[in-house]
C-alpha cells in the first residue's frame, strides 16, 4: 500500500546527502546523536519510517513496501544519489532499496542486521506495548511501570518509551502497534531472491561485538550481494551499535563515507 505523502524526516547539514533509517521502533529522533556529528561534513536526513515516528501510517509494512517509500523520499528531496544508513529493519530496507534501484544510491552503510530471516522478540514486546491502556495515564513513568513486569530490562522500556507522546492531554503511541503485530513475518523476514543480486557501489557492515543478528555463516552472502564490501566490528556495542558505542561507530562510518 503507497503512502499518501513522503516520509517525515528531520535534516541537518550541507551536501553530500546522507540518508539514515532507523530500526523497528525506533526513530529519527534515536539518530540524533549521528545525524548531527555527520552533518559537519554531510547533509543527514534521518528518516521515520512508516508507521513510525511523525510518518503516515499503513496496514501493511513489507521490505519493498518501505524501499518504495525511501526511494520516493530520495527522488523528492535528494539532489544526488546519498550515502544510505540503515539499522536492523532499516537495513533490510536499505538491502532491498539498492538491489531493486541501485542507481538512487551512491554507497550503503548495513548496520548490525544480516540479509536473512531473524529471530526476535518482537511480538511479546508489541503484544506488551498493546496491552497497556492509555487511558487515565498522565505520564511516562506510570507507562513505564505498566510494562515492568512484560519488560523487566529497563534499558529496552526506556527505548520503546521514546515512542509514547501527550496529545491534547492525553498519552498515544508515535507507532501504529497494529499495522507492526499485523506484518511481523514481513519484518523479520528477508526476500531470499535478493541474495542472488548484487549492488557493486561501496557497502560497509557495521556490527556489534556482542551482538549475534549478524554471524560468520553470513559472510558469505553479504560477500556474494556486495563485492564492494568492507566490514567493522564495533567492540562492545551490542545490536544498538551507534548508541552503545557512538564515538566508535562515528569513526569507522565517517571514515567509510569520506572515503
Amino acid at each position: 500500500m503507497p503512502l499518501d505523502r513522503l516520509l517525515a524526516y528531520q535534516e541537518h547539514g550541507r551536501r553530500p546527502p546522507v540518508v539514515i533509517l532507523h530500526g523497528l521502533y525506533g526513530s529519527s529522533r534515536n539518530w540524533l546523536r549521528i545525524a548531527k556529528a555527520l552533518a559537519e561534513h554531510a547533509h543527514v536526513f534521518a528518516l521515520d519510517l512508516r508507521n513510525h515516528g511523525d510518518s503516515p501510517w499503513a496496514d501493511t509494512m513489507t521490505y519493498p513496501e518501505m524501499a518504495e517509500d525511501v526511494a520516493r523520499f530520495i527522488e523528492a528531496r535528494c539532489a544526488e544519489p546519498p550515502a544510505l544508513i540503515g539499522h536492523s529493519m532499516g537495513g533490510k530496507t536499505a538491502m532491498t532499496l539498492v538491489m531493486g534501484r541501485p542507481e538512487l544510491v551512491d554507497r550503503l552503510v548495513v548496520v548490525d542486521i544480516a540479509p536473512v530471516p531473524s529471530d526476535s522478540e518482537h511480538l511479546h514486546l508489541v503484544q506488551a506495548m498493546r496491552a497497556v491502556d492509555l487511558d487515565g495515564l498522565n505520564r511516562r513513568a506510570e507507562v513505564d511501570a505498566w510494562l515492568a513486569d512484560e519488560i523487566p530490562d529497563s534499558g529496552l522500556r526506556s527505548f520503546l518509551l521514546q515512542n509514547v507522546t501527550a496529545s491534547n492531554g492525553a498519552l498515544k503511541w508515535r507507532l501504529n502497534l497494529d499495522a507492526i503485530a499485523g506484518n511481523l513475518d514481513a519484518l523479520t523476514g528477508f526476500d531470499e531472491r535478493l541474495t542472488k543480486q548484487t549492488f557493486a557501489k561501496p557497502t560497509l557492515l557495521v556490527e556489534g561485538e556482542m551482538s549475534d543478528y549478524v554471524r560468520p555463516e553470513h559472510y558469505v552472502l553479504f560477500q556474494h550481494m556486495f563485492p564492494k564490501l568492507q566490514m567493522a566490528v564495533i567492540e562492545g556495542a551490542g545490536h544498538e551499535v551507534h548508541a552503545d558505542r557512538p564515538e566508535a561507530f562515528l569513526e569507522r562510518v565517517g571514515a567509510f563515507l569520506s572515503g
